[in-house]
Protein backbone atom coordinates (compact mmCIF):
# COMPACT_ATOMS: atom_id res chain seq x y z
CA UNK A 1 0.00 0.00 0.00
CA UNK A 2 1.26 3.48 -0.81
CA UNK A 3 1.85 5.64 2.21
CA UNK A 4 0.16 8.56 0.50
CA UNK A 5 -1.71 9.28 -2.73
CA UNK A 6 -1.96 12.99 -2.06
CA UNK A 7 0.91 14.21 -4.24
CA UNK A 8 1.49 13.89 -7.96
CA UNK A 9 5.08 12.82 -7.31
CA UNK A 10 3.97 9.95 -5.06
CA UNK A 11 1.46 8.70 -7.61
CA UNK A 12 3.98 8.94 -10.46
CA UNK A 13 6.26 6.54 -8.59
CA UNK A 14 3.56 3.85 -8.40
CA UNK A 15 3.97 0.81 -10.66
CA UNK A 16 1.15 0.05 -13.09
CA UNK A 17 -1.04 -2.82 -11.88
CA UNK A 18 -4.66 -3.95 -11.78
CA UNK A 19 -4.99 -3.85 -7.98
CA UNK A 20 -5.56 -0.31 -6.62
CA UNK A 21 -3.20 1.36 -4.18
CA UNK A 22 -5.17 2.24 -1.03
CA UNK A 23 -4.91 5.08 1.44
CA UNK A 24 -6.91 5.05 4.67
CA UNK A 25 -9.04 8.14 5.22
CA UNK A 26 -10.90 6.99 8.31
CA UNK A 27 -11.89 3.81 10.09
CA UNK A 28 -13.33 1.52 7.43
CA UNK A 29 -12.97 4.19 4.74
CA UNK A 30 -10.28 3.95 2.07
CA UNK A 31 -9.48 5.88 -1.08
CA UNK A 32 -7.86 3.91 -3.90
CA UNK A 33 -5.88 4.82 -7.00
CA UNK A 34 -5.34 2.47 -9.94
CA UNK A 35 -2.82 2.78 -12.83
CA UNK A 36 -3.32 0.17 -15.53
CA UNK A 37 -0.38 1.47 -17.60
CA UNK A 38 2.53 3.78 -16.84
CA UNK A 39 1.13 6.41 -19.24
CA UNK A 40 -2.49 6.30 -18.01
CA UNK A 41 -4.11 9.11 -16.07
CA UNK A 42 -5.20 6.72 -13.35
CA UNK A 43 -8.65 6.22 -11.82
CA UNK A 44 -9.94 6.63 -8.28
CA UNK A 45 -12.00 4.19 -6.19
CA UNK A 46 -13.64 4.38 -2.78
CA UNK A 47 -13.94 1.36 -0.46
CA UNK A 48 -16.15 1.16 2.61
CA UNK A 49 -16.21 -1.49 5.34
CA UNK A 50 -19.60 -2.15 6.92
CA UNK A 51 -18.86 -2.75 10.62
CA UNK A 52 -22.01 -4.87 11.09
CA UNK A 53 -21.94 -7.10 8.02
CA UNK A 54 -18.23 -6.98 7.30
CA UNK A 55 -18.96 -6.31 3.62
CA UNK A 56 -16.62 -4.03 1.67
CA UNK A 57 -18.49 -2.32 -1.18
CA UNK A 58 -16.51 -0.27 -3.70
CA UNK A 59 -17.44 2.70 -5.84
CA UNK A 60 -15.65 3.94 -8.97
CA UNK A 61 -15.13 7.69 -8.70
CA UNK A 62 -13.61 8.41 -12.11
CA UNK A 63 -10.32 9.88 -13.35
CA UNK A 64 -10.98 13.60 -12.71
CA UNK A 65 -8.96 14.25 -15.87
CA UNK A 66 -10.61 17.65 -16.33
CA UNK A 67 -8.70 18.85 -13.25
CA UNK A 68 -5.04 19.62 -12.86
CA UNK A 69 -3.07 16.58 -11.55
CA UNK A 70 -2.42 18.40 -8.28
CA UNK A 71 -6.17 18.84 -7.69
CA UNK A 72 -7.29 15.29 -8.38
CA UNK A 73 -6.57 13.81 -4.95
CA UNK A 74 -8.64 16.48 -3.21
CA UNK A 75 -11.56 16.00 -5.61
CA UNK A 76 -11.44 12.22 -5.25
CA UNK A 77 -11.23 12.48 -1.47
CA UNK A 78 -14.31 14.73 -1.34
CA UNK A 79 -16.26 12.39 -3.62
CA UNK A 80 -15.30 9.40 -1.49
CA UNK A 81 -16.25 11.14 1.74
CA UNK A 82 -19.66 12.05 0.30
CA UNK A 83 -20.23 8.38 -0.49
CA UNK A 84 -19.05 7.28 2.95
CA UNK A 85 -21.42 9.80 4.52
CA UNK A 86 -24.27 8.50 2.36
CA UNK A 87 -23.62 4.89 3.40
CA UNK A 88 -23.18 5.84 7.03
CA UNK A 89 -26.61 7.47 7.02
CA UNK A 90 -28.20 4.28 5.73
CA UNK A 91 -28.09 5.10 2.02
CA UNK A 92 -28.12 2.39 -0.62
CA UNK A 93 -24.89 1.32 -2.29
CA UNK A 94 -25.93 1.36 -5.92
CA UNK A 95 -25.91 4.76 -7.63
CA UNK A 96 -28.77 5.84 -9.86
CA UNK A 97 -29.31 8.81 -12.16
CA UNK A 98 -32.13 11.34 -12.14
CA UNK A 99 -33.60 9.57 -15.17
CA UNK A 100 -33.61 6.22 -13.34
CA UNK A 101 -35.28 7.89 -10.36
CA UNK A 102 -38.00 9.17 -12.69
CA UNK A 103 -38.45 5.76 -14.30
CA UNK A 104 -38.74 4.15 -10.86
CA UNK A 105 -41.37 6.71 -9.89
CA UNK A 106 -43.42 5.98 -13.03
CA UNK A 107 -43.35 2.28 -12.16
CA UNK A 108 -44.33 3.11 -8.58
CA UNK A 109 -47.34 5.09 -9.82
CA UNK A 110 -48.33 2.29 -12.17
CA UNK A 111 -48.37 -0.17 -9.28
CA UNK A 112 -50.10 2.09 -6.74
CA UNK A 113 -52.30 4.53 -8.66
CA UNK A 114 -52.83 2.98 -12.08
CA UNK A 115 -51.83 3.63 -15.67
CA UNK A 116 -53.39 7.07 -16.03
CA UNK A 117 -51.25 8.69 -13.33
CA UNK A 118 -48.17 6.78 -14.48
CA UNK A 119 -48.61 7.75 -18.12
CA UNK A 120 -49.13 11.41 -17.20
CA UNK A 121 -45.86 11.50 -15.23
CA UNK A 122 -44.05 9.59 -17.97
CA UNK A 123 -45.09 12.13 -20.60
CA UNK A 124 -43.90 15.02 -18.43
CA UNK A 125 -40.52 13.34 -17.88
CA UNK A 126 -40.13 12.50 -21.57
CA UNK A 127 -40.80 16.10 -22.49
CA UNK A 128 -39.04 18.06 -19.76
CA UNK A 129 -36.45 15.82 -18.04
CA UNK A 130 -35.08 13.05 -20.25
CA UNK A 131 -33.85 15.31 -23.10
CA UNK A 132 -31.90 17.53 -20.66
CA UNK A 133 -28.47 17.24 -19.04
CA UNK A 134 -30.20 16.79 -15.69
CA UNK A 135 -31.32 13.28 -16.67
CA UNK A 136 -27.79 11.85 -16.60
CA UNK A 137 -26.76 13.42 -13.28
CA UNK A 138 -26.14 10.86 -10.52
CA UNK A 139 -28.34 11.49 -7.49
CA UNK A 140 -25.34 11.46 -5.19
CA UNK A 141 -23.84 14.30 -7.26
CA UNK A 142 -27.07 16.24 -7.68
CA UNK A 143 -26.66 19.87 -6.63
CA UNK A 144 -28.95 22.85 -6.30
CA UNK A 145 -27.36 24.40 -9.38
CA UNK A 146 -28.48 21.42 -11.49
CA UNK A 147 -32.09 21.86 -10.38
CA UNK A 148 -32.00 25.67 -10.64
CA UNK A 149 -30.72 25.47 -14.23
CA UNK A 150 -33.41 22.93 -15.15
CA UNK A 151 -36.17 24.99 -13.54
CA UNK A 152 -35.08 28.15 -15.36
CA UNK A 153 -35.16 26.33 -18.70
CA UNK A 154 -38.57 24.85 -17.87
CA UNK A 155 -40.08 28.24 -17.05
CA UNK A 156 -38.58 29.77 -20.17
CA UNK A 157 -39.95 27.14 -22.57
CA UNK A 158 -42.82 28.69 -24.56
CA UNK A 159 -46.10 26.90 -25.18
CA UNK A 160 -47.86 26.76 -28.54
CA UNK A 161 -51.12 28.61 -27.93
CA UNK A 162 -52.94 27.09 -30.92
CA UNK A 163 -51.26 23.71 -31.63
CA UNK A 164 -53.96 22.57 -34.05
CA UNK A 165 -53.37 25.50 -36.41
CA UNK A 166 -51.07 25.28 -39.42
CA UNK A 167 -47.39 25.69 -38.40
CA UNK A 168 -47.16 29.12 -40.01
CA UNK A 169 -50.19 30.33 -38.02
CA UNK A 170 -49.14 28.95 -34.64
CA UNK A 171 -48.52 31.37 -31.79
CA UNK A 172 -46.56 30.85 -28.62
CA UNK A 173 -47.20 32.09 -25.10
CA UNK A 174 -45.52 31.99 -21.73
CA UNK A 175 -46.08 28.80 -19.75
CA UNK A 176 -48.61 29.23 -16.95
CA UNK A 177 -47.26 29.09 -13.39
CA UNK A 178 -49.76 26.34 -12.58
CA UNK A 179 -48.39 24.22 -15.44
CA UNK A 180 -44.82 24.78 -14.27
CA UNK A 181 -45.88 23.67 -10.79
CA UNK A 182 -47.36 20.43 -12.13
CA UNK A 183 -44.22 19.58 -14.08
CA UNK A 184 -42.02 20.38 -11.10
CA UNK A 185 -44.20 18.37 -8.75
CA UNK A 186 -43.66 15.20 -10.81
CA UNK A 187 -39.88 15.58 -10.61
CA UNK A 188 -40.06 16.49 -6.92
CA UNK A 189 -42.13 13.37 -6.20
CA UNK A 190 -39.66 11.19 -8.12
CA UNK A 191 -36.68 12.54 -6.20
CA UNK A 192 -38.51 12.24 -2.87
CA UNK A 193 -39.29 8.60 -3.63
CA UNK A 194 -35.61 7.99 -4.42
CA UNK A 195 -34.72 9.56 -1.07
CA UNK A 196 -37.29 7.39 0.73
CA UNK A 197 -35.69 4.34 -0.88
CA UNK A 198 -32.23 5.32 0.33
CA UNK A 199 -30.63 6.36 -2.96
CA UNK A 200 -29.85 9.72 -1.33
CA UNK A 201 -30.10 10.74 2.29
CA UNK A 202 -30.85 14.45 1.84
CA UNK A 203 -33.24 16.52 -0.28
CA UNK A 204 -31.11 19.65 0.01
CA UNK A 205 -30.50 19.72 -3.76
CA UNK A 206 -34.17 20.12 -4.65
CA UNK A 207 -36.29 20.97 -1.59
CA UNK A 208 -36.20 24.72 -2.17
CA UNK A 209 -35.41 24.79 -5.90
CA UNK A 210 -38.55 22.76 -6.69
CA UNK A 211 -40.83 24.60 -4.28
CA UNK A 212 -44.10 25.54 -6.03
CA UNK A 213 -44.85 29.01 -7.32
CA UNK A 214 -47.25 30.62 -4.86
CA UNK A 215 -50.71 31.73 -6.03
CA UNK A 216 -50.21 29.89 -9.31
CA UNK A 217 -53.84 28.78 -9.38
CA UNK A 218 -55.39 32.22 -9.41
CA UNK A 219 -57.71 31.08 -12.20
CA UNK A 220 -60.08 29.78 -9.52
CA UNK A 221 -60.87 33.42 -8.74
CA UNK A 222 -62.59 33.84 -12.13
CA UNK A 223 -66.27 33.38 -11.33
CA UNK A 224 -68.99 33.45 -13.98
CA UNK A 225 -72.61 33.69 -12.92
CA UNK A 226 -75.30 31.73 -14.73
CA UNK A 227 -76.03 34.53 -17.21
CA UNK A 228 -72.34 34.86 -18.08
CA UNK A 229 -72.01 31.12 -18.54
CA UNK A 230 -74.94 31.16 -20.95
CA UNK A 231 -73.33 34.04 -22.86
CA UNK A 232 -70.08 32.11 -23.09
CA UNK A 233 -71.80 28.93 -24.30
CA UNK A 234 -73.90 30.81 -26.86
CA UNK A 235 -70.79 32.52 -28.22
CA UNK A 236 -68.98 29.24 -28.82
CA UNK A 237 -69.25 26.72 -31.68
CA UNK A 238 -71.70 23.89 -30.98
CA UNK A 239 -69.10 21.27 -30.07
CA UNK A 240 -67.17 23.39 -27.56
CA UNK A 241 -70.44 24.90 -26.31
CA UNK A 242 -71.68 21.43 -25.35
CA UNK A 243 -68.44 20.74 -23.52
CA UNK A 244 -68.71 24.04 -21.63
CA UNK A 245 -72.32 23.31 -20.74
CA UNK A 246 -71.26 19.96 -19.32
CA UNK A 247 -68.75 21.67 -17.03
CA UNK A 248 -71.38 24.20 -16.00
CA UNK A 249 -73.92 21.64 -14.83
CA UNK A 250 -71.63 18.90 -13.41
CA UNK A 251 -68.57 20.17 -11.45
CA UNK A 252 -65.97 17.84 -12.94
CA UNK A 253 -62.43 18.65 -13.93
CA UNK A 254 -62.21 19.40 -17.67
CA UNK A 255 -59.95 16.39 -18.18
CA UNK A 256 -62.38 14.07 -16.38
CA UNK A 257 -65.29 15.33 -18.49
CA UNK A 258 -63.28 14.88 -21.69
CA UNK A 259 -62.42 11.29 -20.68
CA UNK A 260 -66.08 10.22 -20.40
CA UNK A 261 -67.41 7.67 -22.89
CA UNK A 262 -71.01 7.23 -23.94
CA UNK A 263 -71.07 4.03 -21.90
CA UNK A 264 -70.42 5.98 -18.70
CA UNK A 265 -73.97 7.35 -18.79
CA UNK A 266 -76.86 5.07 -17.75
CA UNK A 267 -79.98 6.61 -19.27
CA UNK A 268 -82.37 4.29 -17.38
CA UNK A 269 -80.98 5.25 -13.99
CA UNK A 270 -79.91 8.80 -14.92
CA UNK A 271 -76.53 7.99 -13.43
CA UNK A 272 -73.15 9.22 -14.67
CA UNK A 273 -70.19 6.99 -13.80
CA UNK A 274 -66.90 8.84 -13.38
CA UNK A 275 -63.78 6.77 -13.91
CA UNK A 276 -60.59 7.32 -11.97
CA UNK A 277 -59.42 10.93 -12.20
CA UNK A 278 -57.22 13.10 -10.02
CA UNK A 279 -59.36 12.19 -7.00
CA UNK A 280 -58.38 8.55 -7.32
CA UNK A 281 -61.46 6.33 -7.05
CA UNK A 282 -64.52 5.70 -9.20
CA UNK A 283 -67.77 7.41 -8.30
CA UNK A 284 -71.34 7.74 -9.60
CA UNK A 285 -73.49 10.85 -9.80
CA UNK A 286 -77.27 10.76 -9.88
CA UNK A 287 -78.37 13.46 -12.33
CA UNK A 288 -81.54 15.57 -12.17
CA UNK A 289 -83.99 15.22 -15.12
CA UNK A 290 -82.84 18.25 -17.15
CA UNK A 291 -79.17 17.34 -16.80
CA UNK A 292 -79.88 13.66 -17.52
CA UNK A 293 -81.74 14.66 -20.69
CA UNK A 294 -78.71 16.65 -21.86
CA UNK A 295 -76.40 13.68 -21.32
CA UNK A 296 -78.88 11.30 -22.95
CA UNK A 297 -78.86 13.41 -26.12
CA UNK A 298 -75.06 13.32 -26.17
CA UNK A 299 -74.93 9.54 -25.74
CA UNK A 300 -77.68 8.76 -28.25
CA UNK A 301 -76.66 6.40 -31.08
CA UNK A 302 -73.04 6.27 -29.85
CA UNK A 303 -71.05 3.14 -29.16
CA UNK A 304 -70.19 2.67 -25.45
CA UNK A 305 -66.49 3.41 -26.07
CA UNK A 306 -67.14 6.56 -28.10
CA UNK A 307 -66.36 9.96 -26.52
CA UNK A 308 -69.41 11.36 -24.76
CA UNK A 309 -68.17 14.86 -25.57
CA UNK A 310 -66.60 14.94 -29.03
CA UNK A 311 -65.20 17.71 -31.17
CA UNK A 312 -66.70 18.49 -34.55
CA UNK A 313 -64.20 16.12 -36.17
CA UNK A 314 -65.23 13.32 -33.82
CA UNK A 315 -62.04 13.41 -31.77
CA UNK A 316 -61.95 13.59 -27.99
CA UNK A 317 -61.39 16.95 -26.32
CA UNK A 318 -58.06 17.75 -24.65
CA UNK A 319 -56.56 20.88 -23.12
CA UNK A 320 -54.76 21.87 -26.31
CA UNK A 321 -57.98 21.62 -28.32
CA UNK A 322 -60.17 23.72 -26.03
CA UNK A 323 -57.77 26.53 -25.07
CA UNK A 324 -58.19 28.67 -28.19
CA UNK A 325 -61.98 28.16 -28.66
CA UNK A 326 -62.83 29.25 -25.12
CA UNK A 327 -60.62 32.33 -25.40
CA UNK A 328 -62.36 33.28 -28.64
CA UNK A 329 -65.79 32.64 -27.10
CA UNK A 330 -64.89 34.78 -24.07
CA UNK A 331 -63.87 37.67 -26.31
CA UNK A 332 -67.07 37.35 -28.36
CA UNK A 333 -69.17 37.31 -25.17
CA UNK A 334 -67.33 40.32 -23.74
CA UNK A 335 -65.96 38.33 -20.80
CA UNK A 336 -62.47 38.64 -19.20
CA UNK A 337 -59.44 37.26 -21.05
CA UNK A 338 -58.65 35.27 -17.90
CA UNK A 339 -61.62 32.93 -18.51
CA UNK A 340 -60.46 29.32 -18.95
CA UNK A 341 -62.31 25.99 -18.91
CA UNK A 342 -61.50 25.50 -15.25
CA UNK A 343 -63.44 28.69 -14.46
CA UNK A 344 -66.66 26.83 -15.32
CA UNK A 345 -65.92 24.11 -12.78
CA UNK A 346 -64.99 26.76 -10.22
CA UNK A 347 -68.23 28.64 -10.90
CA UNK A 348 -70.35 25.50 -10.58
CA UNK A 349 -68.70 24.56 -7.27
CA UNK A 350 -69.15 28.13 -6.02
CA UNK A 351 -72.89 28.01 -6.77
CA UNK A 352 -73.26 24.68 -4.98
CA UNK A 353 -71.49 26.00 -1.87
CA UNK A 354 -73.35 29.33 -1.84
CA UNK A 355 -76.58 27.42 -2.45
CA UNK A 356 -76.11 25.68 0.89
CA UNK A 357 -75.06 22.18 -0.18
CA UNK A 358 -72.91 20.59 2.51
CA UNK A 359 -69.20 20.57 1.76
CA UNK A 360 -68.89 16.77 1.94
CA UNK A 361 -71.41 16.34 -0.87
CA UNK A 362 -69.77 19.12 -2.89
CA UNK A 363 -66.43 17.34 -2.49
CA UNK A 364 -67.93 14.02 -3.60
CA UNK A 365 -69.58 15.56 -6.67
CA UNK A 366 -66.45 17.41 -7.74
CA UNK A 367 -64.05 14.57 -7.02
CA UNK A 368 -61.84 16.28 -4.48
CA UNK A 369 -61.33 16.34 -0.72
CA UNK A 370 -63.39 18.21 1.84
CA UNK A 371 -60.16 19.90 2.95
CA UNK A 372 -59.63 21.27 -0.56
CA UNK A 373 -63.22 22.54 -0.76
CA UNK A 374 -62.89 24.18 2.65
CA UNK A 375 -59.60 25.80 1.69
CA UNK A 376 -60.87 27.35 -1.54
CA UNK A 377 -64.59 27.77 -0.89
CA UNK A 378 -65.16 27.66 2.86
CA UNK A 379 -65.20 31.47 3.09
CA UNK A 380 -68.36 31.49 0.98
CA UNK A 381 -70.29 29.98 3.89
CA UNK A 382 -69.81 33.13 5.97
CA UNK A 383 -73.18 34.56 4.92
CA UNK A 384 -74.92 31.34 5.89
CA UNK A 385 -73.23 31.44 9.28
CA UNK A 386 -74.30 35.05 9.75
CA UNK A 387 -77.89 34.19 8.88
CA UNK A 388 -77.84 31.27 11.31
CA UNK A 389 -76.50 33.52 14.06
CA UNK A 390 -79.19 36.09 13.26
CA UNK A 391 -81.80 33.44 13.98
CA UNK A 392 -80.46 33.15 17.53
CA UNK A 393 -81.21 36.81 18.35
CA UNK A 394 -83.69 37.32 21.20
Amino acid sequence: MASTLATVAARDKLKARREPYWQKLDSGCHLGFRKMTAASTGSWIARFRDAESGERPKKALGEFEDLAPSERFGAAKRAAEEWFKHLGAGGRREAISVKKACEDYVQHLRETKGNESADDAKKRFERWVYPTKLASVQLLKLARTHIATWRKALAGSPVVANPHAAPKDQRTRRRADSTINRDMSSLRAALNLAKDRGHVTSDMAWSSELSPIQSADGRRDVYLDRAQRRQLIDAAPTDVGSFMRGLSIVPLRPGALAALNAGHFNAKLSVLAIGKDKAGGDRRIKLPPTTASFFADLAKDKLPAAPLFARADGKRWDKDAWKTPIKEAARTAGLPDSVVMYALRHSAITDLVVGGLDLLTVAQLSGTSVAMIERHYGHLRADHAAQALAGLAI
